[in-house]
C-alpha cells in the first residue's frame, strides 16, 4: 500500500465534501452535486490504493471498486450503488443544461457523500492507517 497516495486521495475526498456542503448552503445546487460526487470518487480511489489498485478513469474507479472491494466482501454492495448513482447525478449536473437541482437534491447528495466518505474512513482505519496519516476528517472545517 502506498500510504501517501491513500492519504492524498483521502484528503481530497474530505476537502471536496466540505466544498459540496458549502456550495449547497450557498445555493449552488448543481455545483454541490458535482463536488459531492468527487468526494465519493476520491474516497473510492483512496480505498483502492489500499490494495495498490489504480483507477485511471471515472468508469474504471466504479468498476474496480466493485471488483476489488465489493466482490471481496470488504465493502457492502450499497456503497457501489452510491458511487454509480452519484456519478450519474454528477454527469447531469455538469453537462445537462436542462437538469435542475433543488436545495433538497443538493442536501441529499451531500448526505450520500458524507455517508460514503465515513464508511471509507472506517475501512481505511481497519486497513491499518492511523488518524494522523489521514490528516483530516470530513467534519474538519
Amino acid at each position: 500500500m502506498n500510504r501517501d497516495l491513500v492519504s492524498g486521495e483521502w484528503k481530497r475526498a474530505a476537502q471536496t465534501l466540505r466544498a459540496a456542503e458549502l456550495l449547497a448552503r450557498e445555493g449552488y445546487h448543481e455545483d454541490s452535486v458535482s463536488r459531492a460526487y468527487y468526494a465519493i470518487l476520491h474516497a473510492a480511489k483512496a480505498d483502492l490504493f489500499v490494495r495498490d489498485v489504480v483507477a485511471e478513469s471515472h468508469a474504471a474507479a466504479r468498476r474496480l471498486f466493485g471488483k476489488h472491494l465489493v466482490l471481496s466482501g470488504d465493502i457492502e454492495p450499497r456503497w457501489a450503488t452510491y458511487l454509480g448513482a452519484s456519478m450519474d447525478e454528477r454527469l447531469a449536473a455538469d453537462y445537462d443544461t436542462e437538469a435542475s437541482f433543488a436545495v433538497e437534491d443538493a442536501r441529499q447528495e451531500c448526505e450520500r457523500a458524507r455517508a460514503f466518505v465515513e464508511r471509507i474512513r472506517h475501512y481505511l482505519l481497519l486497513s491499518g492507517l492511523a488518524d494522523a496519516e489521514l490528516g483530516t476528517t470530513p467534519s474538519d472545517g
